[in-house]
């Protein structure tokens, strides 16, 4: 084959492509709107178990990027979807914040997550639209109107703004905005506490710890949410551990807590039922941490 059949044949086949992706495209289009609603939502629930449970972050990495777009796509279609929104916003935090080195690219996919996710929100609760522009007294009267309905978009807000501080971290205006955060995490807690309940204590633990004591770190309960976190986990997520060590232990040059904590993570059974990436790449960064520990200490 020449070299210009062979462009020929490749062109055809990416028609090819295109032809059958605009049929599908077609065919969803053709479904009714409520079928098409709860279709999606339970693609992106799939999508999320699947990735969950990947055991090769590189494949998440590689492969994420396509189904962000996708996700992208049915937020088009159905734009006021507080769930699909909830959704998109959190792959986008977890995309930007794990695997994306450039600072600008990061900055961006959390800005989205975070756009996404004041959606999310805004479609559960009309009231709570403006809600991240309120001053803080505001804000924390806005929280307490709140009900248990609006706590998935709560929660998808609270994370991306996690995300998008953590990205932002050297920009003082985004470090402002964690007692907010925290405010969320302590709403959900209030409105249902056995909600991503793992989650929110390892939230409330980080951000507690993030800082130290000197300036706002309050790691006398940052200790507490820690160890409620890894007795609600029971040894499902890794990541808690990592982060104890981390931003606790290393932080007040506990050696001791540090290794303990981490030879456990090590131990411990990395495939857990959607735990097992963060898990992965948890023990990935405990071997990280042992491995730098004389230096440090």
């Amino acid at each position: 084959m020449t070299s210009s059949e062979h462009n020929a044949y490749r062109i055809l086949k990416q028609d090819k492509v295109l032809v059958l992706i605009i049929s599908l495209s077609m065919l969803l289009l053709s479904a009714c709107s409520s079928m098409m609603q709860s279709a999606t939502n339970g693609m992106a629930a799939n999508l999320s178990a699947a990735i969950l449970n990947q055991d090769d972050p590189a494949t998440v990495r590689d492969g994420a990027p396509a189904f962000l777009l996708m996700l992208d796509s049915f937020i088009e279609g159905s734009p006021n979807d507080a769930t699909m929104l909830g959704a998109a916003a959190e792959l986008y935090a977890a995309y930007g914040v794990l695997f994306v080195e450039d600072s600008q690219r990061a900055d961006r996919l959390t800005s989205r997550s975070l756009a996404y996710s004041q959606r999310s929100l805004c479609a559960s609760n009309r009231s709570a639209c403006e809600i991240t522009g309120l001053s803080f007294p505001q804000f924390s009267a806005m929280l307490d109107e709140l009900k248990s309905k609006d706590v998935p978009s709560l929660y998808s807000l609270g994370l991306s703004w996690i995300a998008y501080i953590k990205v932002h971290s050297g920009d003082w205006n985004a470090l402002a905005k964690l007692p907010r955060v925290v405010e969320i995490m302590q709403r959900l807690q209030v409105l249902d506490v056995h909600y991503q309940d793992v989650q929110v204590e390892h939230y409330l633990a980080v951000l507690n710890t993030i800082r130290p004591p000197a300036l706002g770190g309050d790691f006398k309960a940052g200790k507490a949410h820690y160890e409620r976190a890894i007795s609600l986990a029971k040894g499902r997520d890794l990541s808690v551990n990592v982060d104890y060590a981390r931003y606790y232990a290393r932080t007040l040059y506990d050696r001791e807590l540090h290794d303990r904590l981490l030879h456990e993570v090590l131990a411990a059974e990395a495939y857990q039922d959607g735990y097992t990436l963060f898990n992965t790449m948890a023990q990935d960064e405990a071997q990280q941490l042992l491995d730098s520990a004389d230096d440090y200490f």
